[in-house]
């Protein structure tokens, strides 16, 4: 039985990585889609996408990312689109029945003066880089919401923290 499988952020290091490692699965279809093919932060575009595609599974690595200079610069558009995608996304993927749900964070979501080597208990224990605390705290927010899916829907959505990228 074919697994199918979405890759949202296909394009990135990350999501171009999981491509090469997933199509190896010759009973896995890879479903990408680019942002001129889906908006992802259209709630409407995303429920059509998963009410058309009968998705198992989803790998969320799509994100607007920047530099220090871009986050710094353009933080409502950096808070506004990641919660977005990551609302839209996890919301509809749990409305159609997805299961095993990926999402990928961000090492920025720990203080900026955590304890070194970080742990996980580090997370929320102070204060963020203020140049980028509009994207950390949005991949904080998807922490949250796989965690409260998980939580009262039973589903198995998981975040890793790919970091040294």
């Amino acid at each position: 039985m074919t697994k199918r499988i979405f890759i949202a952020g296909h394009n990135g290091m990350v999501g171009s990585a999981l491509v090469r490692l997933l199509a190896q699965d010759s009973n896995t279809e890879i479903i990408t889609r680019t942002r001129a093919q889906l908006d992802l932060i259209s709630q409407q575009a995303v429920a059509d996408f998963f009410a058309d595609e009968q998705v198992d599974e989803v790998y969320l690595g799509a994100a607007k990312v920047g530099g220090i200079h871009a986050n710094d610069n353009y933080p409502a558009e950096f808070i506004y689109e990641n919660l977005m995608v990551e609302t839209n996304v996890v919301h509809q993927a749990w409305k159609s029945g997805v299961q095993k749900l990926l999402f990928l964070g961000s090492s920025c979501i720990y203080p900026r003066l955590a304890a070194q080597p970080m742990r996980e208990s580090e997370l929320m224990q102070g204060s963020l880089e203020a140049t980028n605390e509009p994207y950390a705290l949005a991949k904080i927010a998807g922490i949250k919401l796989c965690e409260s899916y998980n939580r009262q829907y039973g589903c198995d959505y998981r975040s890793v923290m790919p970091t040294n990228l």
